[in-house]
């Protein structure tokens, strides 16, 4: 693995520590090439919600392989996504489903749905974007552009298209949620009244990669009240909320709102494979119904609608139909383990849980504050050595495991948690 000529994600190569070589994962736990087993705290950036090397998912995938492993899915379709789409759409109450490859493609396709929306009915003038502070969608570029408040895109910044990105109203400890929701509907409807606003998009009651912040399923509401008002458009990125994170199914459920586009990937398939889907109301549909082929919607990926990522698709929603259990179980645990391991614990603050969703914060001061905190790197280094993948968000620790862990299992999270933060903080003061 020295000579590895992988570039890796997210990483500055020349001081990344080497990547550790994983031989199976099972349930939970990870198995190394070194003989360690590690326990999945993220279900694998997010995307392993039943766990690993579940056999629902891999006989899915077996047997779909022996009958169909891909074709084009211009002017062809398959048993596996028609199956798969119709159940969502069953589950959301209604819509057509658009197919790609992930959470980026998936928002991408959101974005240029609703920007054509308007140029197909005429409205030229709908061409901007309202998203919100803190926001990620992924990184491609229109998805870099709804969230170029992040740091991480500021040497992208001259090719990104305008967006106006406002506040977004994160729950805190001190924090009063009716005044800043206020500030922030108040800055949302300035910019509606401008009427030049394609769509609004959010990430539904929980901000993933700009740091766990949380907001009330009210706000949602109120948002989707003054996006009907001023007839635009809203767009849910449920990319990660989705398939149970939040305690339901899906976020707009949760927060009672019925979003105009909605974005899914990462849980879609279990985890086995690449999948997402954009899946909008039939009214935005019926404006690229038309005998003008102007006016249908070119885009598309070479593995739409792949059917062994379609027949995991299914698999995994079955067994989340069938078990909701598995899923809902698991607020009451993250607050159970907070009150046994980390309610007085000094170095940390905001503890905060959305049903399978626990974040909190170190509260040590960095000169590198956010995502680059000085101790996001030796936290992350203690937890891998203590057994466990946690990857912080510069000061946040998140925990996010996969659906099948255990209630012991979990304990042993916080339990790590309360010693390692200890420990790291007292080293680097």
């Amino acid at each position: 693995m020295a000579n590895s000529p992988i570039w890796r994600p997210f990483s500055q190569m020349k001081t990344a520590p080497a990547p550790l070589e994983v031989l199976r994962g099972q349930g939970a736990w990870l198995e190394l090439a070194d003989g360690r087993k590690i326990l999945d705290c993220i279900s694998s950036w997010w995307v392993t919600i039943h766990g690993h090397g579940h056999p629902l998912l891999a006989k899915a995938l077996y047997q779909q392989a022996q009958q169909l492993e891909q074709v084009i899915f211009a002017g062809f379709t398959h048993a596996p996504a028609e199956t798969l789409a119709a159940r969502l759409i069953q589950t959301l109450g209604g819509g057509r489903l658009f197919f790609s490859d992930n959470g980026s493609t998936a928002v991408e396709v959101a974005l240029k749905i609703a920007y054509q929306y308007w140029q197909n009915l005429g409205q030229t003038q709908r061409h901007s974007f309202i998203c919100f502070e803190g926001g990620y969608h992924g990184d491609t570029f229109g998805a870099m552009a709804i969230a170029k408040t992040s740091s991480w895109w500021q040497r992208y910044h001259q090719l990104l298209f305008d967006t106006d990105p406002v506040a977004y109203p994160a729950l805190g400890d001190q924090v009063d949620p009716e005044q800043l929701e206020a500030s922030c509907l108040n800055q949302v409807e300035a910019l509606l009244a401008q009427q030049r606003h394609a769509a609004i998009i959010i990430e539904p009651l929980v901000q993933g990669a700009g740091g766990m912040r949380f907001c009330r399923p009210v706000f949602l509401q109120r948002l989707a009240e003054l996006a009907r008002s001023y007839q635009t458009l809203l767009i849910y990125d449920e990319v990660m909320t989705g398939f149970g994170r939040t305690g339901e199914l899906f976020a707009c459920q949760k927060s009672h709102t019925s979003p105009d586009l909605l974005c899914l990937s990462k849980g879609l398939s279990g985890g086995c494979l690449p999948l997402a889907v954009t899946i909008a109301t039939e009214q935005i549909y019926q404006a690229f119904w038309h005998d003008d082929p102007n006016q249908a919607f070119y885009h598309g990926h070479s593995y739409t609608g792949n059917p062994l990522a379609c027949a995991t698709g299914v698999a995994s929603l079955e067994m989340l139909t069938a078990n909701p259990h598995c899923y809902q179980q698991l607020e009451a645990w993250h607050w159970q383990f907070y009150h046994q391991y980390l309610t007085d614990h000094p170095d940390l603050s905001n503890f905060r849980v959305c049903g399978t969703i626990a974040a909190m914060e170190v509260t040590a001061r960095s000169s590198t504050p956010g995502y680059f905190h000085h101790l996001a790197a030796p936290l992350k280094a203690e937890f891998l050595a203590a057994g466990f993948l946690l990857r912080p968000l510069g000061n946040t620790i998140y925990i996010m495991p996969p659906y099948c862990i255990g209630q012991e299992e979990l304990g042993s999270i916080y339990a790590a948690i309360a010693q390692v933060v200890s420990k790291v903080v007292a080293e680097a003061s």
